[in-house]
């Protein structure tokens, strides 16, 4: 049986295929051995001796691996409780969280270091890192802001418990942060208000925010708004509230002279001042017991 030279060459570029998809076939299963082998060896496996699964948390910590590491430090802290493995690992199970950017579960691993290990010397750095993850936690101003009132709070007995500590600077430094941040959610709470002509509710929130953040920009600022606010409730008031109201915009021009004399929105103070002065001149007087209702 003759077999043409074309079928010939046909067998053999099969035979070839075939032989390299049996090559990549071998290749692929060497790597696949290769790779679960040293899965196989960073595991943690059951009733292994608590320093070689420590041991091992701390490589895949060390290689960046948080959540691979944080499932082995939890082994160990619950196999060797009562050792120095289970004390470091509860240590470094808080640290692989908020470094994997799991700042709900850090914070209470943290919490639990020092209830376990109250004396321990890492306790300033553990209490420290637990303020700062309610400060990780922390939202954009508009919203809720819990954390952050959570994280200034931790942040301020940090201070008053470890006042000569290396963090005490960098905690005061994001006090102040929040702070403003808070200072500018009643700022801008009071400006919403004030355009809903809500007038009222908008000197609430700008009082908020002169008195209990007068050291943020915010307040200045809710001076100002102040006033202005004041002059235009009066404006949209019945007679019988105007004198009143004009006088609290002049008052709180008064305020803002005494906690900013060297403001660059003096200028636009006073002019609001001037502006509520003559109103206040030229608003009808209420003689005494005289019904003042309405708004």
């Amino acid at each position: 049986m003759k077999i043409s030279l074309s079928s010939y060459k046909t067998e053999i570029t099969n035979s070839h295929k075939i032989l390299n998809m049996r090559k990549i076939s071998l290749l692929a299963g060497v790597l696949f051995i290769l790779i679960t082998g040293c899965r196989n060896k960073d595991m943690i496996r059951p009733g292994e001796p608590i320093n070689t699964a420590y041991d091992k948390s701390m490589t895949l910590y060390e290689n960046g691996k948080y959540s691979d590491a944080a499932y082995g430090f939890d082994i160990v802290t619950r196999q060797g409780r009562g050792t120095n493995y289970a004390k470091d690992a509860q240590f470094y199970l808080a640290e692989s969280y908020y470094n994997d950017k799991q700042y709900i579960l850090a914070a209470s691993e943290y919490e639990r270091f020092i209830s376990y290990y109250p004396q321990d010397p890492k306790r300033v750095e553990v209490e420290y890192k637990r303020a700062l993850c309610y400060y990780q936690q922390s939202p954009r101003y508009r919203l809720d802001q819990s954390a952050t009132r959570q994280a200034i709070e931790l942040f301020q007995l940090f201070n008053t418990n470890y006042p000569n500590s290396e963090f005490v600077l960098e905690a005061a430094e994001k006090i102040d942060e929040l702070r403003s941040k808070l200072a500018r959610k009643a700022y801008e709470s009071g400006n919403f208000y004030l355009r809903t002509r809500r007038y009222l509710a908008a000197s609430i929130y700008y009082d908020q925010t002169i008195d209990q953040y007068p050291e943020s920009k915010w307040a200045e600022e809710a001076l100002i708004k102040q006033i202005e606010t004041y002059i235009v409730y009066a404006d949209n008031s019945v007679p019988s509230k105007q004198a009143e109201r004009y006088a609290k915009a002049i008052e709180n021009y008064e305020k803002f002279l005494q906690l900013f004399p060297q403001s660059s929105k003096r200028a636009e103070a006073e002019k609001m001042y001037n502006e509520a002065a003559q109103k206040l001149a030229e608003a009808p007087t209420v003689a005494a017991g005289e019904n003042q209702g309405g708004n």
